[in-house]
């Protein structure tokens, strides 16, 4: 590594110190960068600082993380480990965004996959319903319904209207049927020769 001994100079803060605070740079002779870990930190703030100003952007203020701990940049908190995925390729073994973030921009991205729509337009969709489903008209409206065959979105309905047409394969028909039936009209078939039934019209 280097040939200067124990310690060097920063040209940073000028100050001796130990080797370990440079990182490796092998353009350099000594094989170590000129100025300290702190100082090249430092300077990267101010940089970062500087740049987002000139953009007129805000600037993140750095939170202080106890040991154990990371910041999530899209919410702002400071959590234990355990509320991050493993990453193997990250400097830190950590996913850049916490687990509840991570859910949220699973949501997101399933919305606009599987439907073409973001969720302040769901939200905006829910808020038009009343916040309810628009079948029973009772249960909170949570599970966006759509057209298997179209792809149109019909609206957010419950759980367990959503599940009722599903099985029902959102045939029209199967659910006209299921109506007259629970209204005590089963529709049976009529014999019209030997083997041979006709569906009710």
């Amino acid at each position: 590594m280097s040939e200067l001994g124990e310690e060097k100079w920063c040209s940073g803060c000028k100050r001796e110190l130990p080797l370990p605070a440079f990182a490796s740079d092998r353009n350099r002779r000594d094989g170590l960068q000129p100025r300290c870990r702190e100082c090249v930190a430092a300077y990267g703030a101010a940089h970062y600082r500087r740049r987002r100003e000139a953009q007129g952007k805000p600037v993140r203020q750095r939170a202080d993380v106890p040991q154990g701990h990371k910041e999530c940049r899209p919410c702002g908190e400071v959590k234990p480990h355990s509320e991050w995925h493993r990453n193997a390729t990250a400097p830190d073994g950590l996913a850049t965004r916490c687990k509840a973030c991570k859910a949220i921009q699973g949501r997101a991205g399933h919305l606009k996959r599987q439907y073409g729509m973001t969720e302040a337009q769901r939200d905006d969709m829910i808020s038009s319903q009343a916040v309810v489903c628009t079948i029973c008209l009772s249960a909170p409206a949570v599970h966006v319904d759509h057209c298997h065959e179209t792809g149109r979105v019909r609206g957010v309905l419950c759980f367990n209207c959503n599940s009722a047409i599903g099985k029902l394969g959102d045939d029209p028909d199967s659910l006209r049927r299921a109506i007259a039936y629970l209204e005590g009209n089963a529709w049976k078939p009529t014999l019209v020769a030997p083997g041979v039934y006709q569906l009710p019209s």
